[in-house]
């Protein structure tokens, strides 16, 4: 039976918007089981050690990473996700300095770099590095989720360092989600694109939780839809299968 690794943030692990908990007040998470790895397995069958952690970024993932090198050594690829959690801000500090300089958790270069270090990590345990790109974020409600609890003049106070657009924010992650894919072609790496899986939907949004980041249910589907197709079709996977 094929083994993979898979390292990853909240996405990775599943990670959904528990309604039957969650509030106006207070949004509370949970984790879905029919989450996309375990529908792959499912379908494919394999065997797919799902290590995501909610909030990684690249450098969580080296540390996880040393935490399984026996897991990753024994699999035939190594799904890596990382990135949505690279590109965020502090938002709370940005409300209270809209004027200051913020810098992302690791900025596109930084991202990157760091990126290629942990690839080649796996390259060196003998596994074959397999990158996943980034589901889209949908701006109007990602906002709304963090500012929430935020006053008005929070709230307008985050917006103007946006520039006056919530749209800057999907913009602002799409550039990661293109450094995934150069790495991919400078690093001759398979990357499995489901960005376009959600983008081809007539709204896209509907594959999103309220939160405007994490996929629902559906989404989740869509994602092991598109993995599976991949994996399926495409040589350069064939150590996958």
């Amino acid at each position: 039976m094929t083994k993979i690794s898979a390292f990853g943030d909240s996405v990775l692990r599943g990670v959904v918007i528990d309604r039957e908990t969650s509030d106006d007040s207070r949004i509370k998470y949970t984790f879905l089981q029919n989450n996309f790895t375990n529908l792959c397995a499912d379908r494919l069958g394999m065997e797919i050690m799902n290590y995501g952690k909610f909030g990684s970024t690249v450098d969580t993932g080296e540390k996880m990473l040393g935490r399984h090198i026996a897991s990753v050594r024994n699999s035939d690829c190594t799904l890596l996700e990382f990135g949505g959690n690279d590109c965020d801000y502090n938002w709370s500090a940005i409300a209270d300095s809209p004027d200051s300089k913020h810098c992302p958790n690791n900025d596109p270069n930084t991202f990157s770099s760091k990126y290629r270090k942990l690839i080649a990590s796996v390259r060196a345990l003998g596994s074959k590095p397999v990158l996943l790109s980034l589901p889209p974020l949908d701006s109007d409600r990602f906002f709304l989720h963090v500012t929430r609890g935020m006053d008005p003049k929070r709230k307008n106070a985050v917006l103007r360092w946006l520039g006056g657009s919530v749209g800057t924010i999907s913009t602002w992650h799409e550039l990661y989600n293109l450094q995934l894919f150069k790495l991919g072609n400078v690093l001759d790496i398979p990357v499995i694109d489901i960005t376009s899986a959600f983008l081809s939907r007539l709204n896209y949004r509907d594959y999103l939780c309220e939160d405007g980041i994490h996929p629902n249910e559906a989404g989740h589907s869509l994602i092991a839809d598109a993995i599976c197709s991949c994996i399926q079709v495409q040589p350069s996977f064939s150590l996958c299968l």
